[in-house]
C-alpha cells in the first residue's frame, strides 16, 4: 500500500491550533508538518516593521507550545516559500498543502500566486480555507452579509487530538523559537516599548477581560483617546494574526449578549462591538476585489492629487508629531509608543495629513501601517483612502483637530501625557496653543513657534482640498466611475439597478468604521 502523502499546514496569519480547518483537515489525512515560513523579502517591504515581527515571534513562541500539546512540533524556516517546498517534496516524495487564504498586501498575493504556480506544475493539491468572511472570486457583493453570517455561524473545527508528527521534520527546522525575538530581517526598526504582547494566550486574557468587565463602556469609550484603551477589546491585532479566529470571537460574543439582554449598557456595546466584526470582512473583501487600492487611488478621477513627496516638511512634522496641532501630534507620538490608537483618533491622523497638510494619502498609509501593530491591509488602504476622499464614493469626512480635541480630549489629559512640553498651559488653551494670550505666554514662561511648533493654516488648507474635490467629483464622467465603484466594492443585498450615462449615482450612505472610530481595531 502507498503511504499517504505529507500534510505539509502552512501557517501565515492564523496562528493558533483552535478553529484552525487546515489543521484539523490536515491530521485526519495523514502524517502532519507544520509549517511557518521566515521570507525575508516579506520583512523587507516598505509596510513592515519591528513591532509587527515582535508580535508575531510571540504568537509563534506560543502556537509552538500548543503544537507540542498536540505532539507535534513547529517546522521554522527562513527562505523563500517555493525553495522550501521543493526542498519537502524532494525529501518526501508527495506532499500535500494546507493554509488558510490570505487577503494581505501586494507581496503576499503575489507570493501566493507563485505558489499555486508551483502546486500546478508539481501535482501538489493546496486545500485553502477560508477563515473570514472574505470569499476569493466574488463577481458581485450582493448577499455578503448572508455569507458572512452563514461562515460566522457554522461550528468551529476542533484541535485534533490524534495527530501523528512526520517523519524526518528536523531536517527543515532551522529556527528554535528562543531566537525569533532576535532575528534582523531588514524591516523598520522603530522601537515600540509599549506594544501589545502577541500569543493566542494573551488574545483569551484580553477577551475574558472585555466580555467580563472592561467591554460594557465599550460603546460610549470609542471616540475618546484614553478611555478606548481601558474599554476598547484591543482584539485587533489578534485577529489580524489570527490567534483568535473571527468565528470564536463572533459565537463567543453572541453567547455574551444573551446573558446580557437586560443590561442596556452591555447590550448597546456588545451589538457595537458585533457589526464592527462584521465590517472588519467587509472592508478586507474591498482589497480582495479590487487589489490596486494598495497602491493606486481609487477613483480615477482623483488620481496624482496632492503632494508626494516623500521628504517633504509637512509629511515629516506629521511622521514625529511635530505639526503644532496638539491633539494630531498627541495621536501620533501615542501610536509611536504602544502601535495602536482609537478609531476616531485614526481617522483623524489620515484627515490631518490629506486635508490639513495637502499629502498625498500613499505615504502616511505606509508610515501608520508601519506602526499600526495591527496592520491588516485589506482594513488599512480602503479606510485610507476613504478617509483622504479618494474614492469618489462616499461622503467626505474631515476632522477638525481642535473640535476633536474638545470633544474627545475635553480635559487636555491626553496631550498632556503625549505633548508634555504642553502641560504647563492651562486646559483651555492645550487643544490650540499659538492662540495663548502674551500675558499667559509670560506668565507660563511658554512662547508658541520657540517651545512647541506653529501649525500650518490647516483649516484654510481644509476647505481647499474639499472644494477641489467636490468640483472633481460633479463631472459626468467622475460620476460614472463612482456608481462603477459601488456596483462593485459596495456591500448590497440586493443586485445593482442598472443605470444610464445620465442618471444621476444615488448619495449612497456606506457605513464606516469610521463613523465612531477607525482603521484597525475591532
Amino acid at each position: 500500500m502507498a503511504k499517504a502523502p505529507i500534510q505539509v499546514i502552512w501557517f501565515k496569519r492564523d496562528l493558533r491550533i483552535h478553529d484552525h480547518a487546515p489543521l484539523s483537515n490536515a491530521a485526519a489525512a495523514g502524517p502532519v508538518l507544520p509549517l511557518f515560513a521566515i521570507e525575508p523579502a516579506q520583512w523587507q517591504t516598505p509596510d513592515s516593521a519591528l513591532r509587527h515581527w515582535q508580535f508575531a515571534a510571540d504568537s509563534l513562541i506560543d502556537l509552538s507550545h500548543a503544537l507540542q500539546t498536540l505532539g507535534l512540533p513547529l517546522c521554522i524556516c527562513q527562505g523563500d516559500i517555493v525553495d522550501l517546498l521543493n526542498g519537502l517534496k524532494a525529501h518526501y516524495g508527495h506532499i500535500t498543502l494546507h493554509s488558510h487564504q490570505e487577503t494581505g498586501n501586494a507581496w503576499s498575493f503575489e507570493r501566493d500566486k507563485r505558489v499555486h504556480g508551483w502546486c500546478q506544475t508539481n501535482s501538489v493539491t493546496w486545500q485553502e480555507a477560508r477563515q473570514q468572511g472574505v470569499v476569493r472570486g466574488l463577481s458581485s457583493r450582493t448577499g455578503h452579509q448572508t455569507r458572512w453570517e452563514k461562515l460566522m455561524n457554522a461550528p468551529t473545527a476542533t484541535a485534533p487530538q490524534n495527530a501523528q508528527p512526520a517523519e524526518g521534520w528536523q531536517a527543515f527546522h532551522q529556527i528554535d523559537v528562543d531566537q525569533l525575538q532576535s532575528l534582523t530581517l531588514g524591516f523598520d526598526t522603530t522601537p515600540c516599548p509599549q506594544r501589545q504582547l502577541g500569543g493566542r494566550s494573551e488574545g483569551r486574557t484580553l477577551w475574558r477581560s472585555f466580555v467580563q468587565t472592561r467591554g460594557r463602556r465599550y460603546r460610549g469609550s470609542l471616540s475618546k483617546p484614553l478611555l478606548a484603551w481601558e474599554f476598547g477589546s484591543r482584539l485587533s491585532p489578534h485577529l489580524a494574526w489570527g490567534t483568535l479566529s473571527m468565528r470564536e470571537v463572533v459565537q463567543s460574543l453572541r453567547r455574551q449578549r444573551e446573558k446580557h439582554t437586560e443590561d442596556t449598557a452591555w447590550a448597546r456595546s456588545l451589538r457595537a462591538f458585533t457589526s464592527r466584526l462584521y465590517w472588519h470582512c467587509h472592508f478586507i473583501q474591498k482589497l480582495e476585489s479590487e487589489p490596486s487600492i494598495e497602491g493606486q487611488t481609487l477613483h480615477p478621477a482623483l488620481r496624482d492629487l496632492r503632494e508626494r513627496d516623500p521628504e517633504h516638511p509637512n509629511l515629516i512634522a506629521w511622521k514625529r508629531g511635530q505639526t503644532g496641532v496638539p491633539l494630531v501630534d498627541a495621536c501620533m507620538r501615542s501610536l509611536i509608543a504602544t502601535g495602536w490608537i482609537n478609531f476616531r483618533m485614526r481617522a483623524m491622523l489620515i484627515s490631518h495629513a490629506t486635508f490639513g497638510l495637502g499629502l498625498h494619502w500613499r505615504e502616511p498609509a505606509l508610515h501608520l501601517a508601519r506602526l499600526f501593530t495591527d496592520y491588516e491591509p485589506g482594513i488599512h488602504y480602503p479606510q485610507v483612502q476613504m478617509q483622504a476622499g479618494a474614492t469618489g464614493t462616499n461622503a467626505l469626512r474631515v476632522y477638525n483637530p481642535i473640535k476633536q480635541a474638545e470633544d474627545n480630549d475635553p480635559t487636555g489629559e491626553f496631550v498632556a501625557h503625549w505633548v508634555p512640553e504642553l502641560s504647563c498651559l492651562p486646559i483651555e488653551w492645550r487643544a490650540k496653543p499659538w492662540t495663548l494670550p502674551e500675558s499667559l505666554q509670560k506668565r507660563l514662561g511658554f512662547q508658541p513657534g520657540e517651545h512647541y511648533p506653529l501649525p500650518n493654516d490647516f483649516e484654510a488648507e481644509a476647505r481647499h482640498w474639499k472644494k477641489m474635490l467636490h468640483e472633481l467629483r460633479r463631472t459626468p464622467e467622475a460620476r460614472e466611475s463612482s456608481q462603477a465603484i459601488v456596483d462593485k466594492l459596495a456591500s448590497q443585498r440586493k443586485p445593482p439597478a442598472r443605470r444610464t450615462k445620465k442618471t444621476k449615482p444615488a448619495n449612497r450612505q456606506q457605513l464606516s468604521l469610521f463613523g465612531d472610530g477607525g482603521l484597525g481595531d475591532a
